[in-house]
């Protein structure tokens, strides 16, 4: 049985908690304009990005790996060959939801999810139109 989008969409923002997976310090970028979505829609967000310290004044995360067990959903803004490791940290993490931004799919990276069950949300619309972004 497969799930409409809305769905989808719904069951991933379910998540008490989120992150979002290549979060960027350059407003410019996909990878920043996805957490400000998060913070002005009021959610609770971490930024996870090897090489950044703060990211729009939040402690930036490391790695997936070092995520509260509290966030069940992530948002990954990464090229799509690093997206493949990002999948593989999440499912032993035991994240539940991925949302692939646009350019951070991979054939390899969608089948790995639908393989372990992960309610995967890719190749559609971008978080910013679903929850509705103001630059």
């Amino acid at each position: 049985m497969t799930m409409t989008l809305a769905k989808q969409i719904e069951l991933f923002l379910q998540s008490p908690e989120f992150a979002v997976i290549g979060a960027s310090s350059s407003r410019g970028k996909y990878g920043n304009k996805v957490l400000r979505c998060y913070l002005q829609n009021g959610k609770t967000v971490y930024a996870v990005n090897p090489r950044e310290k703060v990211i729009e004044g939040l402690k930036v995360i490391q790695s997936l790996n070092l995520l509260p067990d509290t966030v069940n959903s992530i948002s990954v803004v990464t090229p799509p060959i690093v997206t493949e490791q990002i999948v593989t940290d999440a499912i032993k993490k035991g994240i539940k939801n991925i949302w692939l931004q646009p350019g951070a799919e991979s054939d390899r990276s969608i089948k790995k999810c639908i393989v372990h069950g992960i309610n995967i949300i890719s190749g559609g619309p971008c978080i910013l139109v679903s929850l509705g972004f103001k630059n």
